[in-house]
C-alpha cells in the first residue's frame, strides 16, 4: 500500500530541525527583532545565525567581536541556561525551545 502524499510530507516535515525561538520585549527595546520565530537549524549557532541574517543589528547586541556571548545576553535551551563561554555548537532539534534575554545584574 503507498502512503498518502499527505503522510510523505508529514514525515519530511518532522524530519526537519525547526527550533523555536523567542526574544524578550527588554531585547526589543534595544533592536528590533521579533518576540517568536521558528528557524531550520540543528545547532544553536545555525539557530542564532539565521536570526542575524534576517536582523543583522541583532548581532551586536547578541554576540561579541569574537563570537562569544555578550556579557548582558543570556540564553536558555530548553530551560537550561547556557554559561557564558559555552560553546553555541549545541544540538537543537524541532522541539527545542530557545530563549533569548538581557541577564539580570543586581544585588
Amino acid at each position: 500500500m503507498m502512503s498518502s502524499p499527505r503522510a510523505f510530507l508529514s514525515t519530511a516535515l518532522d524530519a526537519l530541525h525547526m527550533p523555536h525561538l523567542e526574544f524578550t520585549s527588554q531585547l526589543a527595546q534595544h533592536v528590533h527583532c521579533p518576540a517568536n520565530q521558528t528557524v531550520t537549524a540543528t545547532t544553536l549557532n545555525e539557530a542564532l545565525e539565521a536570526m542575524f541574517s534576517q536582523f543583522p543589528a541583532l548581532r551586536d547586541y547578541v554576540m561579541q567581536a569574537d563570537g562569544t556571548l555578550q556579557q548582558h545576553v543570556a540564553i536558555f535551551i530548553d530551560g537550561q541556561m547556557l554559561p557564558h563561554g559555552e560553546s553555541l555548537d549545541l544540538a537543537v532539534d524541532e522541539a527545542s525551545q530557545i530563549f533569548v534575554m538581557q541577564a539580570l545584574a543586581g544585588g
